[in-house]
């Protein structure tokens, strides 16, 4: 599951040519023709697994050290997508997910995970970084979910499930290529047999399928950013491979899902620069039991438009904009590690959700940094906020997280006069690096509005704010957008409200609602 960057020019140049029918988010892949676009969602969700249980579709997606973790979304066509669930509602107490003592879980916590649905139950096999192999499961995909962790490590596990309901996990990591075979026990609670079945250099992110006679493993190349299937009558080989794509023809890991028709439909992640890792659909043939991406008069290549593989179900997107009156956080939101509970309401002002300041010396210390993905090709999101409650010390505002996050935020003189302050930090391999780039500005008033404009065509983010959310004032100057995977958070940008002080706080920060659209 790990990968190098690209610059992500391709797909965009894709996606401005597209068009499309205008949308009141950012981007549509279901054209409303009876075809669609690729990518699926622009925005970042790495490492997908997609089945399909009836006439239902499941995707799970990476997380790190986000909270909740390992999203899920529903399908009814393998096009359109909602939020569902979350399959780990909190990581576990551990200081490194609580930002404590001195410790973080940046591009950590849970990598690639598997899906799998066998006799009503719903599993979820994941490794977060550093522990064991866990298995979650449900009879309802909307949670609770229930774990077990097994006696070993095996690097982004690839969960497949026989029709007798045996169960095996294949695991290798692209640092070497050796694939293992674990046969777990009827319960998937324990390792009975584990052993070497093939070797494919740099292979990881596997994943396995059974057609026919065949049984069909799908791995990950990241040091070339390609994908290989290998097949075998039987899971322990002897299994013969191929190459598949590649980033420069459509992605680098993912497999196969089928149609109740008996269609198979290739799902595959690709690096598009700064805006993350997004996934691509294709259409898939057979020749002589190989899949072969594409469609036969244009062979080994995702297209940039497709008909769509299941017609006659509306456009559907996962949700973005928020008002923020509901009881519960809306599933777009994450918290940048285990949130501290005690620091955050939506009840204590309704209609309103309340940030109090975390204790941090700065934002990548701070807990409770309330996160969203970013959304491409270009977009605008706004915030509107009461700033009454921010006291001396305080630190909140709203901008991007990631590689580079910049932030105009509120704070107070010693005085208690308000003032805007930005600043743009870098993640770097020695830390980060924090650079001003406005003096304070003096501001007046409890309501204020700050916009974000994200051109992932550019690689640039801009931010202003506004006393009446009409007339805006740019603050700072544009920033740079990047994705790493040896810094940053290991994801695209992310959008990000966050709240903090260096000593204990009372103040408080309001946010009244936030709203995502294309840029104009």
């Amino acid at each position: 599951m790990r990968g190098g960057t690209m610059t992500g020019v391709a797909v965009l140049a894709m996606a401005l040519a597209a068009g499309g029918p205008a949308s009141a988010q950012v981007w549509r892949s279901d054209q409303g023709d009876g075809t669609y676009r690729n990518p699926l969602l622009f925005a970042d969700y790495p490492d997908p697994d997609i089945i399909r249980v009836g006439s239902d579709y499941y995707f799970v997606t990476t997380t790190f050290a986000n909270a909740p973790g390992l999203t899920l979304l529903h399908s009814k066509d393998l096009v359109n997508w909602r939020l569902f669930s979350h399959v780990v509602r909190r990581l576990d107490d551990r200081p490194d997910y609580r930002l404590d003592d001195g410790k973080d879980a940046y591009r950590r916590g849970l990598f690639a995970a598997s899906l799998r649905y066998h006799d009503g139950t719903f599993y979820v096999a994941v490794t977060p970084v550093g522990q064991n192999t866990r298995i979650y499961r449900t009879r309802d995909p909307r949670g609770p979910w229930v774990m077990n962790e097994l006696d070993r490590e095996a690097f982004d596990p690839g969960l497949f499930i026989e029709p007798d309901g045996t169960a095996y996990i294949a695991t290798a990591i692209g640092s070497d290529g050796t694939i293992r075979l674990l046969k777990l026990d009827p319960g998937l609670r324990r390792v009975v047999d584990d052993r070497k079945v093939h070797y494919n250099a740099g292979a990881e992110g596997s994943k396995i399928i059974q057609r026919g006679q065949y049984y069909y493993l799908f791995n990950a190349i990241p040091r070339r950013l390609g994908l290989t299937v290998s097949r075998a009558r039987s899971l322990y080989g002897p299994w013969e491979t191929r190459p598949q794509i590649d980033d420069r023809s459509g992605g680098h890991q993912g497999a196969l899902v089928d149609t109740a028709d008996g269609k198979w439909v290739g799902f595959v992640m690709l690096d598009a620069g700064s805006i993350g890792r997004t996934t691509n659909l294709s259409p898939v043939f057979w020749q002589d039991d190989w899949p072969v991406w594409g469609t036969p008069d244009a062979p080994g290549r995702v297209p940039e438009r497709a008909a769509k593989p299941i017609a006659g179900f509306p456009f559907a997107e996962p949700a973005t904009s928020d008002d923020f009156s509901s009881a519960k956080l809306g599933q777009q939101w994450q918290w940048n590690h285990n949130p501290d509970d005690t620091r955050w309401s939506l009840t204590q002002r309704p209609g309103f959700l309340r940030l109090r300041p975390t204790r941090a010396d700065g934002l990548w210390r701070a807990r409770n940094t309330l996160t969203q993905k970013a959304q491409g090709p270009r977009s605008r999101a706004e915030v509107k906020l009461d700033i009454g409650g921010i006291a001396v010390g305080d630190r909140c505002g709203f901008g991007t997280f990631g590689q580079y996050s910049a932030t105009l935020a509120v704070s107070r003189d010693d005085r208690g006069a308000a003032q805007l302050v930005m600043d743009v930090i870098e993640s770097t391999e020695t830390g980060p690096v924090v650079k001003d780039r406005a003096p304070p500005i003096a501001f007046a008033g409890s309501t204020l509005w700050i916009g974000l404009d994200l051109d992932f065509t550019t690689d640039r983010g801009r931010l202003s704010y506004s006393r009446d959310g009409k007339r805006w004032v740019a603050a700072g100057g544009a920033f740079p957008l990047a994705f790493a995977w040896r810094t940053g958070t290991f994801q695209g940008q992310q959008m990000a409200l966050s709240c903090y002080n260096a000593k204990p706080g009372n103040g408080y920060l309001d946010i009244d609602r936030f709203t995502l659209r294309a840029a104009r």
